[in-house]
Protein backbone atom coordinates (compact mmCIF):
# COMPACT_ATOMS: atom_id res chain seq x y z
CA UNK A 1 0.00 0.00 0.00
CA UNK A 2 1.20 3.46 -0.05
CA UNK A 3 2.52 4.97 2.29
CA UNK A 4 -0.19 6.53 5.08
CA UNK A 5 -0.46 10.12 5.52
CA UNK A 6 -2.47 11.82 7.77
CA UNK A 7 -4.10 15.28 7.14
CA UNK A 8 -7.14 17.65 8.88
CA UNK A 9 -8.17 20.97 6.93
CA UNK A 10 -7.81 22.27 10.76
CA UNK A 11 -4.14 22.00 10.38
CA UNK A 12 -4.62 25.45 8.61
CA UNK A 13 -6.38 28.14 11.68
CA UNK A 14 -6.70 32.12 10.51
CA UNK A 15 -4.55 34.29 11.57
CA UNK A 16 -4.65 37.89 11.84
CA UNK A 17 -2.85 39.33 8.12
CA UNK A 18 1.12 39.29 8.32
CA UNK A 19 1.77 36.97 11.21
CA UNK A 20 5.33 35.81 10.93
CA UNK A 21 3.88 32.27 11.43
CA UNK A 22 3.32 30.51 7.89
CA UNK A 23 0.29 28.74 8.58
CA UNK A 24 -0.95 28.50 4.81
CA UNK A 25 1.93 26.31 4.51
CA UNK A 26 -0.14 22.80 6.01
CA UNK A 27 -3.07 23.16 3.49
CA UNK A 28 -0.54 23.41 0.67
CA UNK A 29 1.75 20.95 1.64
CA UNK A 30 -1.44 18.31 1.30
CA UNK A 31 -2.02 19.82 -1.90
CA UNK A 32 1.58 19.43 -3.34
CA UNK A 33 1.39 15.86 -1.81
CA UNK A 34 -1.56 15.17 -3.95
CA UNK A 35 -0.34 16.93 -6.96
CA UNK A 36 3.40 14.76 -6.81
CA UNK A 37 0.89 11.38 -6.46
CA UNK A 38 2.43 10.57 -3.33
CA UNK A 39 -1.49 10.34 -1.73
CA UNK A 40 -4.58 9.97 -3.96
CA UNK A 41 -7.15 13.43 -2.98
CA UNK A 42 -9.05 11.12 -1.04
CA UNK A 43 -6.45 8.88 0.28
CA UNK A 44 -6.02 11.29 3.48
CA UNK A 45 -6.58 9.57 6.73
CA UNK A 46 -8.18 12.24 8.80
CA UNK A 47 -8.13 12.30 12.49
CA UNK A 48 -10.99 12.94 14.91
CA UNK A 49 -9.71 16.25 17.87
CA UNK A 50 -8.10 15.02 20.27
CA UNK A 51 -10.29 14.90 23.52
CA UNK A 52 -8.94 16.50 26.69
CA UNK A 53 -8.54 12.94 28.40
CA UNK A 54 -5.85 12.40 25.58
CA UNK A 55 -4.02 15.80 25.70
CA UNK A 56 -4.28 15.74 29.99
CA UNK A 57 -1.63 12.87 29.61
CA UNK A 58 0.82 14.85 28.47
CA UNK A 59 0.12 18.97 29.92
CA UNK A 60 -1.75 19.92 32.99
CA UNK A 61 -5.51 19.80 32.89
CA UNK A 62 -5.98 23.14 33.82
CA UNK A 63 -4.07 24.33 30.83
CA UNK A 64 -5.62 21.82 28.20
CA UNK A 65 -9.12 23.08 29.40
CA UNK A 66 -8.04 27.02 28.98
CA UNK A 67 -7.33 26.12 25.34
CA UNK A 68 -10.69 23.95 24.60
CA UNK A 69 -12.35 26.78 26.00
CA UNK A 70 -10.05 29.55 23.88
CA UNK A 71 -9.60 31.38 28.01
CA UNK A 72 -5.80 31.10 27.53
CA UNK A 73 -4.12 33.38 30.01
CA UNK A 74 -3.01 36.50 28.19
CA UNK A 75 0.50 35.74 29.73
CA UNK A 76 0.75 32.34 28.31
CA UNK A 77 -0.91 33.21 24.84
CA UNK A 78 2.16 35.71 24.26
CA UNK A 79 4.86 33.12 25.06
CA UNK A 80 2.90 30.91 22.59
CA UNK A 81 2.89 33.44 19.84
CA UNK A 82 -0.31 33.10 18.37
CA UNK A 83 -3.90 34.57 18.83
CA UNK A 84 -5.78 31.77 21.32
CA UNK A 85 -8.94 31.60 19.19
CA UNK A 86 -11.63 28.62 18.96
CA UNK A 87 -9.83 27.74 15.47
CA UNK A 88 -6.06 27.62 16.64
CA UNK A 89 -7.07 25.38 20.07
CA UNK A 90 -9.16 23.18 17.54
CA UNK A 91 -5.87 22.73 15.12
CA UNK A 92 -3.78 21.92 18.27
CA UNK A 93 -6.32 19.45 18.59
CA UNK A 94 -6.31 17.95 15.42
CA UNK A 95 -2.51 18.11 15.11
CA UNK A 96 -2.21 16.25 18.28
CA UNK A 97 -4.83 13.98 16.75
CA UNK A 98 -3.14 13.86 13.63
CA UNK A 99 0.44 12.54 15.79
CA UNK A 100 -1.80 9.81 17.63
CA UNK A 101 -2.89 8.52 14.66
CA UNK A 102 0.43 8.57 12.44
CA UNK A 103 1.84 6.61 15.37
CA UNK A 104 -0.75 4.13 15.23
CA UNK A 105 -0.12 3.76 11.52
CA UNK A 106 3.15 2.76 11.84
CA UNK A 107 2.79 0.33 14.40
CA UNK A 108 0.71 -1.66 11.73
CA UNK A 109 2.60 -0.53 8.62
CA UNK A 110 6.38 0.15 9.55
CA UNK A 111 5.97 3.94 8.51
CA UNK A 112 3.53 7.20 8.46
CA UNK A 113 3.60 10.45 8.26
CA UNK A 114 1.52 13.44 9.67
CA UNK A 115 1.35 16.89 7.49
CA UNK A 116 1.77 18.45 10.87
CA UNK A 117 3.42 17.90 14.29
CA UNK A 118 6.27 18.46 15.94
CA UNK A 119 5.47 21.18 18.18
CA UNK A 120 8.08 20.70 20.79
CA UNK A 121 8.48 23.59 22.80
CA UNK A 122 4.51 23.27 24.53
CA UNK A 123 5.59 22.31 28.31
CA UNK A 124 3.71 20.20 30.56
CA UNK A 125 1.80 23.40 32.36
CA UNK A 126 2.00 25.63 28.90
CA UNK A 127 2.33 26.27 25.72
CA UNK A 128 5.66 28.48 23.80
CA UNK A 129 7.27 29.27 20.43
CA UNK A 130 3.96 28.90 18.21
CA UNK A 131 3.36 25.13 19.97
CA UNK A 132 0.08 24.84 21.93
CA UNK A 133 0.67 21.67 23.00
CA UNK A 134 2.93 18.75 22.73
CA UNK A 135 2.35 16.24 19.44
CA UNK A 136 4.45 13.50 19.85
CA UNK A 137 4.48 14.09 23.81
CA UNK A 138 0.56 13.38 23.31
CA UNK A 139 0.91 10.49 21.07
CA UNK A 140 3.55 8.36 23.40
CA UNK A 141 1.30 8.88 26.93
CA UNK A 142 -1.01 7.71 24.64
CA UNK A 143 -0.09 4.52 22.93
CA UNK A 144 1.85 3.80 26.38
CA UNK A 145 -1.59 3.94 28.28
CA UNK A 146 -2.96 1.86 25.70
CA UNK A 147 -0.58 -0.72 26.38
CA UNK A 148 0.75 0.00 22.35
CA UNK A 149 4.18 1.02 23.58
CA UNK A 150 6.26 0.94 26.51
CA UNK A 151 9.29 2.45 25.21
CA UNK A 152 9.72 5.38 22.87
CA UNK A 153 12.88 7.60 21.12
CA UNK A 154 12.19 11.25 20.02
CA UNK A 155 14.54 12.13 17.05
CA UNK A 156 14.03 15.75 17.18
CA UNK A 157 15.76 17.35 13.94
CA UNK A 158 14.06 20.84 14.30
CA UNK A 159 16.64 23.56 14.59
CA UNK A 160 15.58 24.87 17.34
CA UNK A 161 15.98 22.67 20.85
CA UNK A 162 13.12 20.34 22.09
CA UNK A 163 12.95 21.72 25.21
CA UNK A 164 9.04 21.23 25.64
CA UNK A 165 9.45 17.58 24.74
CA UNK A 166 12.30 17.52 26.88
CA UNK A 167 11.00 18.50 30.16
CA UNK A 168 7.60 16.69 30.14
CA UNK A 169 9.72 13.28 29.42
CA UNK A 170 12.67 14.25 32.22
CA UNK A 171 13.26 11.51 34.38
CA UNK A 172 11.32 8.97 32.60
CA UNK A 173 12.89 5.90 31.40
CA UNK A 174 10.70 4.60 28.96
CA UNK A 175 11.27 7.74 26.72
CA UNK A 176 15.09 9.05 25.02
CA UNK A 177 14.65 12.39 23.93
CA UNK A 178 17.77 13.47 21.00
CA UNK A 179 17.45 16.70 20.36
CA UNK A 180 20.31 17.71 17.70
CA UNK A 181 19.79 22.03 16.98
CA UNK A 182 21.52 24.86 16.46
CA UNK A 183 23.33 26.26 19.73
CA UNK A 184 22.36 29.58 19.80
CA UNK A 185 19.25 29.44 18.74
CA UNK A 186 15.61 29.58 20.99
CA UNK A 187 15.27 28.94 23.43
CA UNK A 188 17.73 30.88 25.32
CA UNK A 189 17.16 28.30 28.32
CA UNK A 190 17.42 24.95 27.27
CA UNK A 191 16.06 22.11 28.86
CA UNK A 192 18.54 19.01 28.87
CA UNK A 193 16.99 15.97 26.50
CA UNK A 194 18.39 12.92 26.93
CA UNK A 195 20.75 13.43 24.66
CA UNK A 196 21.83 16.98 23.01
CA UNK A 197 23.75 18.20 20.22
CA UNK A 198 24.34 21.65 20.35
CA UNK A 199 25.39 22.76 16.63
CA UNK A 200 27.24 26.27 16.05
CA UNK A 201 26.36 28.31 13.42
CA UNK A 202 26.44 27.66 9.99
CA UNK A 203 26.49 23.51 10.29
CA UNK A 204 26.82 22.68 6.56
CA UNK A 205 25.33 19.56 4.86
CA UNK A 206 28.51 17.87 5.05
CA UNK A 207 29.62 18.27 9.31
CA UNK A 208 25.67 18.09 10.03
CA UNK A 209 25.18 14.18 8.24
CA UNK A 210 28.62 13.76 9.90
CA UNK A 211 27.65 14.21 13.17
CA UNK A 212 24.43 12.67 12.99
CA UNK A 213 25.89 9.22 11.52
CA UNK A 214 28.11 8.93 14.41
CA UNK A 215 25.02 9.30 16.72
CA UNK A 216 22.09 8.17 15.64
CA UNK A 217 23.10 4.42 14.76
CA UNK A 218 24.13 3.76 18.73
CA UNK A 219 21.12 5.36 20.06
CA UNK A 220 18.91 2.84 18.24
CA UNK A 221 21.13 -0.40 19.39
CA UNK A 222 21.60 0.60 22.81
CA UNK A 223 17.74 2.12 23.73
CA UNK A 224 16.11 -0.19 21.23
CA UNK A 225 12.33 1.77 21.41
CA UNK A 226 9.09 0.08 20.48
CA UNK A 227 8.59 3.26 18.05
CA UNK A 228 10.66 6.45 16.87
CA UNK A 229 9.46 9.54 16.35
CA UNK A 230 11.13 11.77 13.74
CA UNK A 231 10.70 15.87 14.27
CA UNK A 232 11.96 16.68 10.20
CA UNK A 233 12.07 20.39 10.93
CA UNK A 234 13.61 22.05 7.57
CA UNK A 235 14.21 25.06 9.71
CA UNK A 236 18.19 23.93 10.02
CA UNK A 237 17.82 25.06 5.92
CA UNK A 238 20.28 27.57 5.35
CA UNK A 239 17.77 30.48 3.57
CA UNK A 240 15.00 29.50 7.05
CA UNK A 241 14.20 32.65 8.88
CA UNK A 242 14.50 30.82 11.92
CA UNK A 243 17.29 28.92 11.72
CA UNK A 244 21.08 29.81 12.14
CA UNK A 245 22.55 26.17 10.25
CA UNK A 246 23.46 26.25 6.96
CA UNK A 247 21.90 23.06 5.19
CA UNK A 248 20.57 22.84 1.37
CA UNK A 249 17.93 21.09 -0.17
CA UNK A 250 20.05 17.93 -1.02
CA UNK A 251 20.99 18.48 2.18
CA UNK A 252 17.78 18.04 4.71
CA UNK A 253 16.79 15.11 1.83
CA UNK A 254 19.73 13.18 2.75
CA UNK A 255 19.18 13.92 6.53
CA UNK A 256 15.33 12.53 6.01
CA UNK A 257 16.64 9.43 3.71
CA UNK A 258 19.65 8.27 6.61
CA UNK A 259 17.47 8.58 9.69
CA UNK A 260 14.35 6.68 7.83
CA UNK A 261 16.42 4.46 6.01
CA UNK A 262 18.47 3.63 9.68
CA UNK A 263 15.18 3.15 11.72
CA UNK A 264 13.92 0.63 8.91
CA UNK A 265 17.05 -1.31 8.59
CA UNK A 266 17.01 -1.53 12.64
CA UNK A 267 13.50 -2.91 12.58
CA UNK A 268 11.74 0.15 14.60
CA UNK A 269 8.06 1.34 13.30
CA UNK A 270 8.60 5.24 12.55
CA UNK A 271 5.87 7.95 12.60
CA UNK A 272 7.01 11.50 11.11
CA UNK A 273 5.75 14.95 11.77
CA UNK A 274 6.97 17.72 10.02
CA UNK A 275 8.52 20.43 12.63
CA UNK A 276 9.35 23.97 11.91
CA UNK A 277 10.14 25.69 9.20
CA UNK A 278 9.89 29.34 8.39
CA UNK A 279 9.87 31.15 4.53
CA UNK A 280 7.79 33.80 3.34
CA UNK A 281 7.83 31.84 0.16
CA UNK A 282 4.72 28.77 0.98
CA UNK A 283 5.03 26.79 -2.11
CA UNK A 284 8.50 26.55 -1.73
CA UNK A 285 8.52 26.02 2.17
CA UNK A 286 6.08 23.21 1.69
CA UNK A 287 7.90 21.55 -0.94
CA UNK A 288 10.74 21.37 1.20
CA UNK A 289 8.52 19.91 3.91
CA UNK A 290 6.71 17.35 1.49
CA UNK A 291 10.47 16.25 0.68
CA UNK A 292 10.04 13.88 4.21
CA UNK A 293 6.71 12.01 3.00
CA UNK A 294 8.69 11.79 -0.30
CA UNK A 295 11.39 9.92 1.39
CA UNK A 296 9.23 8.24 3.52
CA UNK A 297 7.34 6.60 0.89
CA UNK A 298 10.31 5.11 -0.53
CA UNK A 299 10.23 2.84 2.47
CA UNK A 300 6.84 1.45 2.84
Amino acid sequence: MPLPIVHHPAFRAELPQGHRFPMNKFRRVAEILVEDGIVAEDGYFIPAPAPAEWVSLAHDRTYVDQVFSSDVPAKIAREIGLPMTEAVGMRARCAVAGTVLTAMLALEHGIACNTAGGSHHARKSHGAGFCVFNDVAVAVRVLQASGLISRALVVDLDVHQGDGTAEIFAGDRDVFTFSMHAEKNYPVRKVPSSFDIALPDKTGDEAYLAVLGENLPEILRTFRPDIVFFNAGVDPHEDDRLGRLALSDEGLEARDRFVIRTVANAGFPLAGVIGGGYLTDIDRLARRHATLHRVAGEYV
